[in-house]
């Protein structure tokens, strides 16, 4: 895309912006990132410490999570391996083209986080709109990294105290509400307290190889599959065409690291967008073969009777499972942290500019709020936590919320920024990217819309 000759929206000073507010709420970087100051001299001469093969790896590393397990009901979704794959490869283009927007749009506003770039290329409403998307997103992640942490320690409890899992326990410290809860005191909420989050990135390093770890026993599992396993129906189609449209939430929410991803095209050493082009669509395509090889093996183990958690399919006694269950925990027990952090972050931001408070007053009073805006996110995911036992219900929602910074804001920031330009004629290549962008926010509405429609009005009611 050829950098335009115009000014960006201007908006992004209104709402009683301040630059103390602007610093404060420049969030969502990735913990293995490193950044300079932002100025209009850092752009593009090679100030960032990250290479072209360690932008791949952070972005990989981004994507790359829990989602994973809810890919095998994805494509059981779906209608089965062909119907799952060729959804992965036709929204792959869309989320390769969002990130290089991000990234054009990022060079020309001269910003440096995903919603920065929104607030300055869209305006003042999609800006606000946008924070608050990643809020709602972040949250609802974060009851999901418990619920994980549920399931998982169910199936690693029932293999300890050796009882058959279909009669449960009566034993109240191996209540999965006590078990939850447990952990989350103990672990997860210390964790979140703190200003800054650097310390997590060698945690995320180690929960990203458990990532791995998972998708290698599934895939081994399915090639040497357990002698007692029973033969499954294998779906070849969709049970409606429109069920089709019910696993795209979990490939959104799967492939969904375009937050986060602005941080990392700032922090190369040559913030260009054609590099950045091959950076992402490396990246996107390890992470499809990972996504693919963990949805075709456990959906072609278990068929359709594959639960929403495929971990949640393997029996308690399984050691290589045992083991890829205590990774995935590990996985969120360092995730929801950062997630929270950047939830806190955002609505931080949003207080500050919204109140106008002056430095001084957020030196003396940053800590008791702080305080408190953890303590009241924490408490509020665990207890939905606690009483949405299904992954799959809060994944048919956030997936929802993930399309948008996939499709819809990347979209309106390609649409916004052509727009921008000064140009005597439109040429042929001006009028394909307003129209790619228009397409994209029509593609990101629709999905939106449909699984978030399904979730209310089918799973949140069932």
């Amino acid at each position: 895309m050829a950098q335009g000759t115009g000014s960006i929206n201007s908006d992004y000073k209104d709402w009683e912006w301040s630059e103390d507010a602007g610093e404060r709420a420049r969030l969502l970087q990735s913990p293995s990132v490193e950044t300079v100051p932002k100025n209009s001299e850092s752009q593009g001469n090679g100030l960032g410490a990250t290479s072209a093969l360690g932008a791949v790896f952070i972005v990989v590393n981004a994507a790359l999570g829990a989602g994973l397990l809810n890919f095998p009901a994805a494509f059981s979704m779906a209608g089965g391996v062909a119907a799952g794959i060729t959804l992965q490869m036709c929204m792959l283009i869309f989320i390769i083209g969002g990130l290089v927007i991000l990234a054009y749009c990022s060079q020309a506003s001269n910003e440096r986080t995903y919603q920065e770039v929104v607030w300055a290329v869209c305006g003042k409403v999609p800006g606000v709109l946008c924070e608050v998307a990643i809020a709602v997103y972040t949250f609802g992640t974060c009851i999901a990294f418990l619920i994980i942490i549920g399931d998982q320690e169910d199936k690693i409890i029932a293999a300890l105290v050796k009882e058959p899992e279909e009669v449960g326990s009566s034993r109240w410290y191996t209540d999965r509400k006590f078990t939850i809860s447990i952990t989350a005191f103990l672990l997860i909420l210390p964790l979140s307290i703190p200003k800054e989050i650097g310390f997590q990135k060698y945690a995320s390093s180690l929960s990203v190889i458990g990532t791995w770890y998972v998708t290698a026993v599934i895939i081994i599992k399915y090639i040497w599959p357990d002698k007692e396993l029973v033969p499954v129906e294998i779906p070849t189609s969709p049970s409606t065409w429109t069920a089709v449209f019910n696993a795209m939430p979990t490939i959104c929410f799967g492939f969904q690291c375009h937050v986060s991803s602005v941080p990392v095209f700032n922090s190369m050493k040559q913030p260009e967008v054609k590099t950045w082009g091959a950076v992402v669509t490396a990246a996107m395509v390890i992470a499809l073969f990972v996504y693919t090889g963990t949805g075709i093996c456990g959906f072609l183990t278990f068929g359709a009777g594959v639960e929403q958690d495929v971990l949640m399919s393997y029996p308690s006694n399984d050691i290589p499972v045992a083991l890829a269950r205590a990774f995935i925990i590990l996985c969120v027990l360092t995730s929801y942290p950062i997630l929270h952090f950047c939830g806190r972050a955002v609505l931080e931001g949003l207080w500050l500019r919204y109140t106008g408070v002056t430095v001084e007053e957020d030196v003396v009073r940053e800590r008791r709020r702080r305080l408190l805006q953890t303590i009241s996110w924490f408490l509020l995911t665990l207890l939905l936590a606690l009483f949405i036992p299904d992954i799959g219900k809060v994944i048919s929602v956030i997936g929802g919320l993930a399309a948008c910074f996939i499709f819809v804001f990347p979209g309106l920031c390609l649409i916004q920024a052509k727009l921008s330009e000064i140009q005597e004629t439109r040429a042929i290549s001006w009028w394909a990217q307003v129209s790619y962008g228009v397409f994209m926010v029509t593609l990101g509405a629709f999905i939106f819309g449909q699984t978030t429609a399904n979730a209310i009005f089918v799973d949140l009611t069932a």
